[in-house]
């Protein structure tokens, strides 16, 4: 098991190891608005901050400005603020987190496999 890394070897992972950095990745990926988040972003543009608020129902702006920090921290989301009166904040995904968009739709597919009664 492993991951790619830029110079396309694979780093070496043991179970426990393996086991710990997905729990990493699930913790990047928790929370209860992160997942849709990442899926407005997926369409390969950027957002303004209200364009977010309105396509995410229930959603409040404490909680979207929290995920979207969140997510900027490790790496995932790009914040963008034009110098305008008001300010006008744009929301986009970096290279790593449009890398997220075909391991999601695979986990996708994984879950549809799944046989029925399980």
């Amino acid at each position: 098991m492993g991951n790619n890394a830029p110079s396309g070897k694979r780093k070496a992972y043991s179970p426990a190891t393996a086991a710990d950095g997905v729990a990493e990745v699930l913790a990047i990926l928790s929370g209860r608005w992160k997942l849709l988040i990442l899926f407005q972003l997926f369409g390969g543009g950027v957002m303004r901050f209200s364009e977010l608020e309105r396509a995410i129902p229930g959603i409040s702006q404490k909680m979207l400005v929290q995920q979207l920090r969140q997510l900027e921290e490790h790496g995932v989301v790009t914040r963008t603020i034009h110098p305008e009166v008001p300010p006008r904040v744009e929301y986009g995904l970096t290279d790593w987190g449009r890398a997220l968009c075909p391991r999601l739709d695979a986990l996708l597919l994984w879950a549809e496999e799944r046989p029925d009664g399980a």
